[in-house]
Formats: C-alpha cells, structure tokens, sequence
C-alpha cells in the first residue's frame, strides 16, 4: 500500500469515527430515566447526568409516613438513575464495545438497585423497593 493509498483509508476511518461519535452523542443527549415505586405512590424522571428532573406523588403518598415517603422518594430516583445508567451502558457497548473504556463508564454510573419483586404489606412499608 502505498502514502496516498494509507492516508486515504485513514482519513475515511477518521471520518467514521468521527460519525459515530456524533451519532453516540445525539443519543446520550437524549437519556434519561425513569422509576415508579411498587404502589405508584412515587414517580421519578432524572436526566443523563442522573440529576432529579421530574418528581410525582400520588395522593396514597399521603398516606405513608413521612419517613418511609422520604425513602421511598430516594429509592425511587436511584431506581430512575440506575434506569439512565444502563441506557448509557447501551448506548456506549456500541460505541466503544466491551473493553477499558466501557469499564471507564460503567466506572462512574450507580450500583444496580436490588429489586423485590413480592412484598408483604408490612415487609413494603419497613422496605419499600422501586422499579424501573
């Protein structure tokens, strides 16, 4: 192969990377997350970053005691941030592929939330879960 011949083939596949960052950017823009807590009492909306962008209580929210609201509220918006996270993992697996620099990212995104999927009465309010 000849200069012309490897530059020409560099280029194009600068330019590819190029596009692909564009395109990968235009997703993560676009994440965010969402969770709602078992009984719906609480919703939670976060942007990419994570960051709390929309909170809904329902009206069974005035129920709880506020202490179990409060973690309610927290559970549910780490739910919602686990839920961008994971999109972000998605959006980067096709990216970059598994490798140093998906571990670079999944470095720096929430611990899975533990989910339970049956609860009793008693046992929800004592530990109130969330879902995505």
């Amino acid at each position: 192969m000849n200069a012309e011949q490897w530059l020409a083939d560099y280029r194009r596949e600068l330019a590819g990377a190029a596009d692909g960052a564009a395109r990968a950017g235009a997703l993560l823009r676009q994440v965010g997350g969402h969770a709602t807590s078992p009984r719906g009492e609480v919703e939670a909306w976060v942007g990419a970053g994570g960051a709390l962008a929309r909170l809904r209580l329902s009206a069974h929210a005035r129920a709880l005691e506020p202490d179990v609201l409060a973690d309610l509220v927290v559970a549910t918006a780490e739910a919602a941030r686990a839920s961008a996270a994971g999109r972000i993992a998605e959006i980067m697996t096709g990216f970059v592929g598994e490798g140093a620099a998906l571990d670079a990212v999944r470095e720096h995104q929430p611990a899975a939330v533990r989910r339970r999927d049956e609860q009793d009465d008693e046992d929800y309010y004592a530990n109130p879960g969330v879902r995505a």
